[in-house]
């Protein structure tokens, strides 16, 4: 395991709080664009070929699960929008496809804040400090269905929340595959 996972999971493993599980389900740690399919920049300015990304996933004792993401060599003191995508990355931004939704909403791309909204979507918003290092946690009151969700793509900005604009971050800048359980 690399430097930046051990250190990330460590880190996480000592936070996570009383009644979680102590080892995440799933736990994978990329570079982006660094011979791997798995990890993809689409932007080499903001998320630079090498930066790196570890994403984890808990399934509490409790019924609910916890995403962890830590990134490493992004543009520094930035803010950035961060979502669990349905499909695998691609070449293309958009071939991770839309956000996963809890209660999927019948209207896509979706942007009723009924549905786009943290606790339907799996939201990871993080600001990088002045070495471009940043990381998320969300917790959600749900499990993800199986094999419907893939990814989690690095967006442009925070994500919005106002009636037509929920859930919206701009471009996608970057895309990692992640097995999901």
């Amino acid at each position: 395991m690399s430097v930046i996972a051990t250190t990330f999971l460590a880190v996480a493993v000592a936070s996570f709080p009383t009644g979680g599980t102590h080892h995440p389900s799933v736990v994978v740690h990329e570079r982006f664009g660094v011979s791997s399919e798995a990890a993809v920049t689409y932007d080499r300015s903001s998320v630079p070929k090498g930066s790196r990304i570890v994403v984890a996933e808990w399934l509490n004792r409790d019924g609910t699960t916890t995403f962890d993401i830590g990134l490493k060599g992004l543009d520094p003191n930035r803010t950035y929008g961060a979502h669990v995508h349905i499909k695998p990355c691609g070449p293309k931004p958009e071939d991770a496809g839309p956000h996963y939704q809890n209660v999927v909403d019948p209207k896509q791309p979706s942007v009723d804040p009924a549905y786009a909204n943290r606790k339907n979507e799996v939201w990871l918003d993080f600001t990088t400090d002045s070495d471009g290092d940043g990381g998320a946690r969300s917790t959600v009151d749900w499990r993800l269905r199986s094999s419907k969700a893939r990814s989690v793509v690095i967006h442009e900005h925070a994500t919005m929340t106002a009636p037509g604009h929920a859930g919206m971050a701009g471009d996608r800048l970057a895309c990692v595959t992640v097995p999901f359980e």
